[in-house]
């Protein structure tokens, strides 16, 4: 699938269940995984900075691409993040994905040296994608400048599509601008999937030609942002429920909303250095965010 031939739509950006001895812990993922799908996601997206993915090395990656596919999940359903500093690292996540055939690489830039050239940057996407050789999955650009501090500017975009048109499929921009939203909109909406990772202006993206969005917010949200992504019909829930999200540190706050959805205290382990959130502040969160969603 290409940005030009079908919407990109809601794609969760799951968070990873975390076993006591640091290892994904697979039977949770997969029924997390089932459950955003069941309840309006279109797609899950693995190892995004939700899922911390950064974190993650090849083994539990494949560990848990394959779990996700003995347990039926469609494969072009499955995208998966890309994050390293190191190309030859890059090279062997994307591998892992066209292995099995998955739907999107979510490509960030690396991120280790700071204040690269779009020059610089070109080279490291062509050389990785041309080190995946033929049969490539198509390509998301990350633009997450809070956690990179490298921006994949439009020009690049611009420079990439025209030099790769069947590979780069899209833009995943999660700058929290909105003018940069509206830069990547304004210069490439026709040719590529321009999501946001800012829930906030779902809905302003999609009437200006948005095609979805890879979020945190579907891990326990995913029928409230379906409408939005599919009909264009805003909520302001949605915009309420990011505010107190981002009130806390928001990772653990996903999966602290996320072990509300199950009942299951076992989806609050994070990878170090992140600490799940205390007791105290679970309650906070998970009684004000069903504050918001439970009213008309």
């Amino acid at each position: 699938m290409t940005a030009r031939s079908q919407k990109f739509g809601l794609s969760c950006a799951i968070s990873t269940p975390i076993r006591p001895d640091g290892g994904p812990d697979l039977e949770r993922l997969v029924r997390h995984a089932r459950w955003v799908l069941a309840n309006g996601a279109d797609s899950v997206t693995l190892f995004g900075t939700t899922g911390e993915g950064a974190s993650l090395g090849l083994a539990a990656r494949q560990a848990m691409i394959e779990a996700l596919l003995e347990a039926k999940i469609p494969n072009k359903s499955i995208n998966i993040g890309i994050a390293s500093a190191s190309l030859e690292e890059a090279v062997a996540q994307a591998r892992q994905g066209k292995a099995a055939g998955l739907g999107h690489l979510l490509v960030a830039p690396p991120f280790y040296f700071k204040g690269v050239s779009d020059d610089g940057l070109f080279a490291w996407f062509s050389r990785f994608i041309g080190l995946l050789g033929g049969d490539i999955l198509p390509i998301i650009l990350y633009h997450i400048p809070s956690v990179t501090a490298v921006p994949v500017s439009s020009d690049l975009v611009g420079r990439l599509k025209r030099v790769f048109p069947d590979v780069i499929a899209g833009v995943k921009d999660s700058s929290g601008s909105w003018e940069t939203q509206a830069r990547f909109l304004a210069d490439h909406a026709g040719d590529l999937a321009i999501l946001v990772g800012d829930e906030r202006q779902l809905a302003r993206s999609i009437a200006l030609g948005g095609q979805g969005t890879i979020c945190g917010l579907a891990n326990f949200l995913p029928g409230l942002l379906r409408p939005v992504v599919h009909a264009g019909t805003d909520d302001p829930r949605i915009a309420q429920v990011v505010e107190i999200v981002c009130s806390y540190p928001v990772l653990p706050a996903v999966k602290a909303l996320v072990a509300g959805v199950h009942g299951d205290a076992g989806y609050l382990a994070m990878l170090p250095p992140l600490e799940a959130l205390a007791p105290d502040q679970i309650i906070a969160l998970t009684d004000a965010v069903a504050a918001v969603t439970m009213s008309a």
